[in-house]
């Protein structure tokens, strides 16, 4: 009877306990958000995340900066679902913002590019929405999804061939960070890359050759390296962007 009885209480716990849990990993953090101005409503190509023209447009260019979420720029390029929460006037679902930039506001934990703040509003409110200028909203981090794409390795504009690499990934899909990038040496060991500011990562004196690296994702299911062959072609130029012919799910 007691081994019967622990058995219940041990199976009326999971029931009871596990999708608290899992809530847990959706909860909502309440914060503010604000916009920054810009000609075409969209991002900045000067972000501090590094990602350039990239870092204007993806996503739409539903994007924006963010204070303690940039992590000394290990939260560039993750997505988060941003709601307000004006009633009849903000949006239920709210949107998807793309981290592309650091900075501070008034309070604020995202600084949203205009056309990502009037995305907050419902249908046909976004003129309504804009001039609060500062809302309250909450957020969560939520899967990045590029439907048909892979991840894409650019070398940075900063790069000099052969002596000074610097690259950044695009694309990047899941819900992972960058926490390393090694590249391969001719003296077959790993090399780690620097991490140079934002989401660029840098090398001098890198191997001569075709480029393999790896990179090490981190997140809920813990630490992971993917090791890519040949990923960067022997002749790389700054400023190209190369397909990895690999996406991340996690």
């Amino acid at each position: 009877m007691g081994f019967a009885l622990s058995h219940y209480c041990c199976f009326l716990c999971v029931i009871v306990l596990f999708p608290l849990l899992c809530k847990c990993e959706d909860t909502f953090t309440y914060s503010r958000a604000t916009y920054y101005g810009s000609p075409d409503g969209l991002g900045t190509p000067s972000g501090a995340c590094g990602f350039g023209e990239y870092g204007r447009s993806v996503n739409g260019g539903n994007v924006g900066a963010v204070s303690r979420l940039y992590r000394n720029g290990t939260g560039c390029g993750a997505c988060y679902q941003v709601r307000c929460k004006i009633p009849n006037l903000c949006a239920d679902d709210g949107m998807k913002v793309v981290v592309t930039d650091h900075g501070e506001g008034d309070n604020t934990d995202f600084i949203l590019s205009r056309r990502g703040f009037s995305m907050l509003a419902r249908p046909n409110m976004a003129a309504d929405l804009i001039p609060y200028g500062v809302v309250g909203i909450e957020y969560r981090r939520v899967p990045c999804r590029y439907p048909g794409s892979n991840i894409f390795f650019k070398v940075h504009e900063h790069s000099r061939f052969p002596d000074y690499l610097a690259i950044v990934m695009l694309y990047q899909a899941g819900q992972s960070d960058i926490t390393a990038v090694d590249i391969w040496q001719d003296s077959q060991a790993w090399r780690g890359m620097r991490k140079s500011y934002g989401a660029v990562w840098d090398m001098p004196n890198p191997p001569k050759g075709p480029v393999s690296l790896r990179f090490q994702a981190s997140g809920r299911g813990g630490q992971k390296w993917v090791q890519l062959k040949n990923v960067i072609p022997r002749d790389w130029k700054a400023g190209v962007a190369y397909d990895s012919a690999f996406q991340l799910d996690y």
